[in-house]
């Protein structure tokens, strides 16, 4: 009792060393305390309130105190067992002093004050009072709740108290630990040039604008304030809303502040045993099954046992050694597995750069004023990685359709759709109800709803779009898995496909016209979107979270504004099959190649970077230049690598760089890697339970991270991409081992 004393005497000497930082957001000192709400707390206090003790005759004090060890009921393993002080009866007078003294310099948050319930009120009056005699379990609600810190000016606004504490609470009278996350929206006095410059310090220099009503679980809401507080479980999230409302209405009155907040019931939580519904236990036994399957396969394999071909398509095995092989197969574009890594490196660090600003940092402003350096453009310009993707499909379906329509002079595009929905939905069905049915259950934390649960009940409505590959169309706010849009546009871009290939192949003059005028409109539409829209996709500096969301609603996310890069990449497929083996290119011609496309790229990332200074004002010519001609440029880059590699005309580093054997492998995991990160990116960030400090290589490179990111692709790769596609090729195979026996036995 006498360590605890003094350690509680010893952090009222902390606080009240902290005392003047909360003048930032109120205009009083510690007259201010002395409210309503602090008399009722302190109202069955017996002491008398004359007597004047320092705190160092009160530290001194307490080495009077002596206490029989036996009966030291507060002991390492029996924290709750009592729902009161057991000392209180003896150290009556000194813990009401105590305590009083404590709640003068950090005051306790009042569940109870304002327009809340009966039932909230009651247990309210309970912590008070418990409190008041320091009791176990109201101190810990009392600590769990979020105080001012030091740092503000700094970006530490965020403040996620003490999560576990909080709910690990169990008190008097059936009270349990409820933690809620509340949204402040801090407003200064504009006519305040003091108060608007504080204003932007404290919201690190707006790297984004947001408002209590904007979705916040696909992009932060950063210009909102993040505050916990611990409250009886009996309080809903109006309760909740309305007393800390009361509270911040007596700080903020005739100042230049005015604080807005909003309290959404599924940011409330409290500890539930965990127990898995049960969609989460059939898709866990599918999973399974699945993982069963593939040592079953592995088995019979290596034991040579003979089996069906389906049990073998999962075999553990076979599908290890694909994964892992590095030979090439026939016709192979070897440079393409170069440019498909180094783009989905590129994804990763800035994908991780947009949910780094979920976290709470103690020197975010410092984070924001960095990324905000020109060079970091390299991590902005998101969007603009998902092009040579989108360009490298486009290469591919017209490389491989015009190779079969050269042997065979017809395509079966019966087929080629089974094949695509083969290679695409497997993997995609696995993530959509692993993260929809497992994952909200598998951990905690203050921000767990917003970005993990919140995914999942909108998969839960939605998840039929998805399967559909329309997903893409009902609002960016609105997709089950959002970042899984790309896979929508690509599926849709593969459904006109043959159109174009066929059109090309057979009419080239006339389908190249026509490929040309789509394209150009295709430009056309981005162009107009961004300026008549006043969007833009790269995210500048005071872009609102509303603008991103009408950015991929009415461009990014549409095939429509996509085409352009896709119809580049049909030509290029096109063009690789009909030049000649022997095509050699000039010293000239390669010269002026490598020029020309080094050139753009370097004229792309400057572009770009001016728009991602903190003090840039955003122009709609800038984003809709960027928009229409930045995707053709980047990938006209690649393009040349392609075709100067292909053909043999170049050897040079990044000619044999992105040949390496080596990106094989990662392209057979690059599906997996694309539709695990985010889901992986987010269970940390919903984890997250202290604020940290930023440090670029630590959070931005996350190698712990990365590694899982490798592990859960190859999981999903080896349970679920390979396997399928075996089962694929046997299914497609078939027919024509039929037709051939057939054959063969006429001719006998």
């Amino acid at each position: 009792m006498r360590t605890f004393l003094r350690t509680w005497a010893i952090l009222g000497l902390i606080g009240l060393s902290r005392a003047s930082e909360v003048s930032v957001l109120t205009p009083g000192n510690f007259g201010t305390f002395e409210e309503e709400e602090i008399l009722r707390m302190l109202a069955r206090n017996k002491t008398d309130t004359t007597k004047n003790y320092t705190f160092v005759e009160l530290i001194s004090s307490l080495g009077n105190y002596t206490l029989d060890t036996d009966k030291d009921i507060w002991s390492i393993g029996r924290p709750e067992v009592h729902h009161t002080n057991p000392h209180y009866e003896v150290f009556s007078e000194k813990i009401d002093f105590e305590a009083r003294r404590l709640l003068q310099i950090l005051p306790a948050y009042d569940p109870g004050a304002g327009r809340v319930s009966a039932e909230c009120k009651r247990h309210s009056d309970i912590f008070h009072q418990e409190l008041a005699k320091f009791t176990l379990w109201a101190l810990k609600m009392y600590d769990a709740t979020a105080k001012v810190p030091s740092g503000l000016l700094s970006g530490n606004v965020n403040q996620f108290g003490d999560f576990d504490e909080c709910v690990g609470v169990e008190g008097k009278d059936g009270i349990r630990g409820q933690y809620c996350l509340a949204y402040l929206k801090l407003d200064v006095d504009q006519s305040r040039p003091d108060l608007k410059y504080l204003h932007r310090l404290l919201h690190s220099h707006y790297a984004f604008r947001s408002n209590l009503t904007d979705e916040g679980h696909r992009v932060p809401r950063f210009n909102t304030i993040n505050w916990a507080v611990c409250t009886p479980a009996s309080c809903t999230a109006e309760d909740v809303k309305n007393s800390l409302q009361h509270a911040i209405a007596k700080y903020t009155a005739q100042t230049g502040f005015k604080i807005t907040l909003q309290v959404e019931e599924s940011m409330c939580q409290v500890k539930e045993e965990f127990v898995l519904p049960k969609a989460g236990i059939v898709i866990s036994l599918l999973i399974a099954t699945v993982f069963v399957l593939t040592l079953v396969g592995a088995y019979y394999d290596h034991h040579r046992i003979p089996a069906s071909e389906l049990l073998l398509s999962f075999s553990l095995k076979r599908n290890l050694q694909k994964l892992m092989s590095l030979k090439r197969p026939q016709g192979d574009i070897a440079s393409l597995h170069g440019i498909r890594f180094l783009n989905s490196i590129m994804l990763i660090v800035s994908h991780k750069s947009m949910a780094v600003f979920y976290d709470p940092y103690i020197n975010r402003t410092y984070m924001t004023e960095l990324s905000g350096k020109p060079w970091t453009v390299i991590a902005r310009a998101a969007s603009l990685y998902t092009d040579p993707f989108i360009m490298m499909s486009g290469l591919l379906t017209a490389y491989s359709f015009i190779g079969r329509l050269q042997r065979s002079g017809s395509l079966n595009i019966r087929n080629e759709y089974f094949s695509r929905l083969m290679r695409l939905v497997p993997t995609l069905g696995a993530l959509v109800l692993f993260c929809t049915h497992v994952l909200p259950y598998v951990s905690s934390g203050p921000q767990w709803n917003l970005v993990v649960s919140h995914h999942a009940n909108i998969c839960k409505k939605t998840w039929w779009r998805n399967f559909l590959f329309i997903h893409n169309y009902f609002g960016f706010e609105n997709m089950c898995l959002t970042h899984t849009h790309h896979v929508g546009i690509d599926m849709q871009l593969f459904a006109v496909s043959p159109l174009m290939v066929l059109l090309l192949y057979k009419r080239p003059k006339i389908g190249a016209l026509v490929l040309v005028i789509v394209a150009s409109i295709s430009t056309i539409m981005r162009f107009y979107a961004m300026y008549t829209r006043h969007l833009n996709n790269y995210i500048y500096f005071g872009t609102s979270i509303r603008e991103l969301f009408d950015t991929a609603n009415y461009s990014y996310t549409l095939p429509s504004h996509r085409l352009t890069v896709y119809i580049i990449g049909i030509f290029m497929g096109y063009l690789l099959r009909n030049l000649p083996k022997d095509f050699k290119m000039s010293s000239t011609t390669l010269y002026a190649g490598w020029t020309v496309s080094t050139v753009l790229v370097v004229m792309i990332f400057a572009w770009a970077s001016k728009m991602g200074l903190i003090d840039y004002v955003y122009n709609p010519i800038d984003a809709a230049i960027y928009n229409a001609f930045a995707p053709i440029g980047w990938c006209t880059f690649f393009l040349w690598v392609i075709v100067t590699q292909h053909t043999g005309n170049s050897n040079g580093f990044l000619s044999r760089f992105f040949s390496w054997r080596g990106f094989l492998i990662t392209t057979r995991l690059s599906y997996a890697v694309y539709l695990t990160q985010f889901p992986i990116f987010f269970f940390n960030v919903g984890r997250t339970r202290a604020a940290m400090e930023y440090d670029i290589i630590g959070y931005i490179v996350n190698f712990k991270e990365i590694l899982w990111i490798v592990i859960m692709s190859m999981i999903l790769t080896l349970l679920f991409d390979t396997p399928f596609q075996n089962i694929k090729n046997h299914l497609l195979r078939k027919p024509v081992q039929k037709n051939v026996e057939t054959k063969s036995s006429k001719v006998e």
